[in-house]
């Protein structure tokens, strides 16, 4: 080709697929490449001093010129000449990523399957939404526009002091009321979330090392709290109340079904009709914190799921009663419920707990309350079910003394 100028540079024609380049004449190694996209970009083409070929991109035709491009080529051209490598020193740029860049990397490369998680397979959404919620809320604010491979495992430690001591706080958005306090609990979290977004930086090659292992997370004591035997009978007395007063049937059946069964929240709320078989007595979940799941239930359980009312084209046994997708307020509902039946420090993660409690209080060993609650769980493998009847009978135990408990509760009222 001959000189590049705009006239050309305007004729050149759009391959199919790939891309082309066009070489300048008049100055030895600048160039321009075409995309099948159309896009068109100055590039330089040079050895180094190791006799390797390199390429850098200058900048998009359209944004420059073809003068200030071959000025820049020209500069570019003599470093090379006075033994630099411009290719090199773009690498070094790279490196020196802040982490609020190399945060929204991970944010945006994990999402799109690139980066992978547990058991190799890619990180689940709603374990992303977590993160992207620590990085705005905690890790952004606090060391954002530090550069990543400068940190210390100081830094990350003096960043969870400064998540526990509520430096970060400050109103929700998006909705959500109260106040992001950060805290003893957040904390750790978002020492886990720094530290993966590091470790998949360097696996991909972004970090030379990983900057900050060994830092230590702050050590957090696991929620113990259950409900009692007779704040098991106040709840159900809450539930025949609340439902007298106009509070949602769902959500009170929602609140039940977690009790009934130990289901962590978002599966009692997500659960989809046909993954129950009432036959075999299990709930068939396709993906769960472990994985797809088989999970035994017992006959309370299965009663009040068969008698949720079905809503047409809505799959979810919980329906929403605004949206094609299922109800998404158990954790409000119980806490009207709690308020009625003057229960303190309740979760839906208490409901689970206390599944698994009143199992060991019928003398169920650890082992087994663990598989009751899906963190030994029976798992769908090459199409073959099979839940242990041992486990079943275990579930069914179980279950039936907690409506028990709540039928006492609400037979107050009769």
């Amino acid at each position: 080709m001959a000189k590049l100028t705009k006239k050309a540079i305007d004729a050149l024609p759009i391959p199919p697929k790939g891309q082309t380049f066009h070489w300048d004449t008049e100055t030895r190694g600048f160039g321009i490449r075409v995309g099948a996209s159309g896009a068109k970009t100055f590039v330089i083409q040079y050895r180094n001093v190791d006799e390797r070929s390199r390429r850098v991109k200058l900048g998009r035709y359209g944004i420059f010129t073809v003068e200030q491009a071959r000025d820049l080529a020209k500069i570019k051209l003599g470093e090379v000449a006075a033994g630099g490598d411009p290719a090199e020193a773009v690498v070094q740029a790279r490196k020196d990523v802040t982490v609020a860049e190399l945060c929204d990397w991970y944010l945006e490369e994990a999402r799109a399957g690139r980066i992978l998680g547990r058991r190799n397979r890619p990180i689940k959404a709603s374990t992303l939404n977590m993160d992207e919620s620590r990085i705005k809320s905690h890790i952004k604010p606090l060391i954002g526009q530090r550069k990543a491979r400068h940190l210390t495992v100081a830094d990350v430690e003096a960043m969870q002091a400064d998540v526990v001591n509520g430096k970060t706080a400050k109103p929700r958005t998006g909705g959500r009321g109260g106040v992001s306090t950060g805290g003893a609990g957040v904390a750790p979290r978002v020492v886990s979330t720094l530290q993966s977004v590091l470790g998949h930086a360097k696996h991909k090659g972004l970090l030379k090392e990983h900057p900050t292992k060994g830092a230590r997370k702050l050590a957090t004591n696991k929620k113990k709290r259950r409900l009692s035997v007779t704040e098991i009978e106040d709840l159900g007395a809450a539930m025949m109340v609340a439902e007298r007063h106009g509070e949602n049937p769902v959500g009170i059946a929602i609140i039940k079904l977690l009790l009934l069964t130990g289901f962590r929240r978002q599966e009692g709320q997500a659960m989809r009709r046909d993954w129950l078989n009432a036959g075999g007595g299990y709930v068939a979940f396709p993906d769960t914190k472990g994985d797809a799941q088989l999970r035994a239930i017992g006959a309370p359980a299965i009663s009040l799921i068969l008698e949720q009312p079905t809503v047409a084209s809505n799959p979810y046994v919980f329906p929403s009663a605004g949206t094609d997708g299922p109800i998404t307020t158990a954790r409000d509902c119980l806490g009207r419920l709690c308020a009625i039946a003057k229960i303190a420090n309740a979760t839906p993660h208490t409901l689970r707990h206390t599944f698994g409690s009143v199992a060991g209080d019928l003398g169920f060993s650890e082992l087994t309350i663990a598989a009751m609650l899906g963190h030994a769980a029976q798992t769908v493998t090459q199409g073959y079910i099979h839940v242990d009847e041992a486990l079943r009978l275990a579930v069914a135990r179980t279950s039936e003394e907690i409506a028990a408990i709540l039928n006492r509760g609400a037979m107050r009222l009769k």
